[in-house]
C-alpha cells in the first residue's frame, strides 16, 4: 500500500525548479549559510520522491514475503501457508519471477542469496551467478585493432554466460527445502501456462513505451513470437501466455538437472552453435553452484552480513559503512548537506578500490579482509575532505600509490541511466529462518534471444567482465585485469543481498536490483532504518543518492533534495546530475517484539504479504 504525500507532482515540480532558480541569485546565495541554519530544510521545501509516495509498511506475527511482483509473492506465501519454510518460499518466488519479469531476471540467468538460520544463527552466501563458457578468451569483444566491438557484450548469443539459477535453487531447496521439489516449482508453471495480465505499474509497460531493446527482441524470432504481437509489445491490461515456458518448467519440476545435462541442454546447445555462441553441453554439464562465507562487519549495535565476491556488494557495502564509522549522522540530520557529502565521498573511494581490486576470488586474490577492515574504512575517512568534494581524478585505490590509469585515456561523459533490471526478494518464516536473494539476466531480456521451444530468456551476463581495462560496461562501471574475462570465470556483480542482526537476533533482510546502484540503495536502507529510525516503508520509499568514482556525477532523483541542500553540495565542488527514480528495493524489518515490518519499493510494482 502506498500513501499521496504533499501536493501535486507537477506542483512540486514548478516550485522545485522556480528554487533552484532562486537559489542561484548572488544575494540570496550570500544568505545561505543563515539560512541552512535557522531553519529546517524539511520545513521550509519538501520535495519526497518523484514517485511522490510513502510506502505502509506490511506488518504480520509470523511470516512475510516481499518482492518485486505481486503474483510473485503470492506464490511465495502460498507455499508458506502450505508448511513450506523460508527456503522453499525463496524458491517459489524466483521460479514465479522468471515467468513474470522476463525483462529482469529468469531460469536464463543467475544470482546470489544469503540464508539465515533461525535455529543457529549462522548465515550462509551461495554463489550461483552465471560463468564465463569454457572457450572464452580475455579479448573475445575485441576487434584486431584492439577496439570494442560494439553490441557484441550485449547483445546476441556471444553475449551469454552459462545460466545458473536453475542449479541455484535446486542445491538450496536440496539442502534447506521442506516440501517437495515439484510443490515449489508448481506456481511458477501455472503463471506461464494460464498466463498473467501485464499491469499499468509494470516495468514491462517502461521498456515498451521507451522501445528499450525492442529491434532487438524483433531481431530474435523465438523472442519476437512470445514477447510481441506483430511487432508491438503485449500492453498494460493484456495477458501474456508463455507456453514454451510452462514446458521447461514442467520438465525441471520433473528433474532439475533437465538443464543441464538433459533435453533443455542440448536445445541451448544446439541453439548457440547455430548462431556463434560460445556455450555447450560441458558448459552446462560442468556448472555447479558455490557455497561461500559471507562478508560480515560491525556497524554501531548492528552485524551486517552480504555477499563476498564475485560480487563487489558486501565488501563496498561495509567498506562506506566503516567510513561512516561512529560519525553521528542523526545529529546532523536526514540529507543534511554535510551527512550527504560523506556519503558521497565515501562512496566515491568504494567504487574506486571496486575498479581496482574486485573479481572472481577462484582467479584471482581479492584483498577483502583489508577492504572491510575498519582501520581501513579509517584511513579512506581521513582522506576526505569535509569542506571540497575531492575529484574522481584525484582518487587512487586505497591499498597502494599506483597512478589512476584506469581513466588516463577515456571519457566518461555522463552515467547511464539504471533500470529496475535485476530482481530482489526477501523471506522470513515463522522460524525466523530467512532468505535475501537477488537475481538478474541483466539488461532488459538479456542478449535478447530466447532458446526455440523452452521459452528461456538467455542473460548478457559476460558485459559484466571488464573487456578492456578502463572500458565502462552498460552501467558505466569499470573495472581491470581482476576482472577480466576467462574459461569458467564469474563476472563481477553489484547485487547485495544482505543479512542484518543485532545481539544474535534477526534484524533485517534487504536488497535491490539497479545495477551499480544496488550497494548504494542498500547502504541508504539500512541507515534509514539504524541511524534515522525509520520504518521500513519509509527507508524504502524516500529519495536517494549514488555516486560511483565514474563518471564524476553525484546522481540524485529530481524533487528528491532541496534548493538549499543543492547549492550546498554543488558549493563543494559535486557535479549534481537529476535523473529520473531508480530502483526496486524491498526489505523485511524484525521488530523487538519479534512481529515483522516488509515494503517493497513504490518505484516499482512489488508488495509485501503475510500472515
Amino acid at each position: 500500500m502506498t500513501i499521496n504525500i504533499n501536493y501535486p507532482l507537477q506542483n512540486r515540480y514548478i516550485r522545485y525548479k522556480i528554487l533552484k532558480i532562486l537559489f542561484t541569485l548572488p544575494w540570496l546565495a550570500k544568505s545561505y549559510q543563515f539560512l541552512l541554519t535557522c531553519f529546517s530544510l524539511s520545513a521550509i521545501f519538501t520535495y519526497q520522491a518523484a514517485s511522490a509516495t510513502i510506502t505502509v509498511p506490511v506488518r504480520s506475527k509470523k511470516a512475510m514475503v516481499v518482492s518485486a511482483h505481486p503474483l510473485a509473492t503470492a506464490a511465495g506465501l502460498s507455499i508458506l501457508k502450505k508448511g513450506g519454510n523460508a527456503v522453499d518460499a525463496a524458491v517459489a518466488t524466483t521460479f514465479a519471477i522468471s515467468v513474470v519479469e522476463p525483462f529482469s531476471a529468469g531460469i536464463g540467468g543467475g544470482g546470489f542469496l544469503l540464508l539465515h538460520s533461525g535455529k543457529t544463527g549462522s548465515i550462509q552466501a551461495l554463489d550461483f551467478r552465471e560463468r564465463a563458457p569454457l572457450t572464452a578468451t580475455k579479448n573475445m569483444y575485441l576487434d584486431r585493432e584492439g577496439k570494442v566491438r560494439p553490441n557484441a557484450s550485449t547483445t546476441g548469443y556471444l553475449a551469454v554466460a552459462t545460466p545458473g539459477t536453475v542449479a541455484g535453487m535446486y542445491e538450496v531447496h536440496r539442502r534447506y527445502g521442506k516440501l517437495p521439489w515439484p510443490d515449489v516449482v508448481k506456481p511458477a508453471i501455472a503463471l506461464a501456462k494460464d498466463g498473467f495480465i501485464i499491469s499499468n505499474k509494470s516495468s514491462w509497460r517502461s521498456l515498451s513505451a521507451f522501445s528499450i531493446r525492442k529491434q532487438a527482441i524483433l531481431n530474435n524470432l523465438a523472442a519476437k513470437q512470445i514477447f510481441t504481437r506483430n511487432g508491438e509489445f503485449y500492453q498494460p491490461g493484456e495477458r501474456l501466455i508463455q507456453g514454451d515456458l510452462a514446458k521447461t518448467l514442467t520438465s525441471i519440476a520433473e528433474n532439475p538437472q533437465s538443464f543441464y545435462t538433459g533435453n533443455i541442454a542440448q536445445t541451448i546447445a544446439a541453439d548457440m552453435a547455430k548462431n556463434g555462441g560460445l556455450i555447450t553441453l560441458a558448459d552446462l554439464k560442468a556448472y555447479k553452484p558455490i557455497w561461500r562465507t559471507p562478508v560480515c562487519g560491525q556497524f554501531r549495535q548492528a552485524r551486517v552480513c552480504s555477499m563476498p565476491p564475485p560480487s563487489s556488494g558486501g565488501v563496498h557495502l561495509l567498506q562506506i559503512l566503516n567510513m561512516i564509522g561512529d560519525t553521528d549522522l542523526q545529529a546532523w540530520g536526514w540529507h543534511h548537506p554535510k551527512a550527504l557529502h560523506l556519503l558521497t565521498e565515501s562512496m566515491k573511494r568504494a567504487y574506486r578500490d571496486r575498479a581496482e581490486y574486485l573479481g572472481d576470488p577462484d582467479f584471482v586474490k581479492v584483498p577483502v579482509s583489508q577492504l572491510i577492515s575498519p582501520a581501513y574504512g579509517q584511513k579512506r575517512r581521513q582522506e576526505i575532505n569535509m569542506d571540497v568534494a575531492t575529484p574522481s581524478t584525484d582518487i587512487k585505490p586505497g591499498l597502494d600509490t599506483r597512478q589512476n590509469s584506469l581513466i588516463k585515456s577515456r571519457k566518461f561523459s555522463r552515467l547511464p541511466q539504471e533500470s529496475t533490471e535485476t530482481s530482489h526478494l526477501n523471506v522470513i518464516d515463522a522460524d525466523k529462518n530467512a532468505v535475501s536473494l537477488t537475481f538478474t539476466i541483466n539488461l532488459g531480456f538479456g542478449a535478447a534471444i530466447v532458446t526455440p521451444g523452452t521459452g528461456i530468456v538467455l542473460n548478457n551476463e559476460m558485459d559484466d567482465f571488464a573487456i578492456a581495462p578502463g572500458v565502462p560496461n552498460a552501467f558505466g562501471l569499470v573495472g581491470n585485469d581482476a576482472n577480466a574475462i576467462a574459461p569458467g570465470k564469474t563476472p563481477l556483480s553489484s547485487m547485495t543481498p544482505t543479512i542484518v542482526t543485532e545481539s544474535d537476533r534477526l534484524r533485517m533482510v534487504v536488497g535491490a536490483p539497479g545495477g551499480s546502484t544496488i550497494i548504494t540503495q542498500v547502504l541508504q536502507v539500512i541507515l534509514n532504518i539504524l541511524t534515522y529510525n525509520m520504518d521500513v516503508g519509509a527507508a524504502i520509499s524516500v529519495p536517494r543518492i549514488h555516486h560511483q568514482w565514474l563518471p564524476d556525477e553525484l546522481r540524485v532523483e529530481p524533487w528528491g533534495l532541496d534548493a538549499l541542500t543543492l547549492q550546498d553540495l554543488s558549493r563543494r565542488g559535486h557535479k549534481i546530475k537529476e535523473v529520473m527514480p531508480w530502483g526496486n528495493g524491498n526489505a523485511i524489518v524484525v521488530q523487538k517484539n519479534g512481529n515483522l515490518e516488509a515494503a517493497a519499493d513504490p518505484r516499482g510494482e512489488g508488495t509485501a504479504q503475510g500472515y
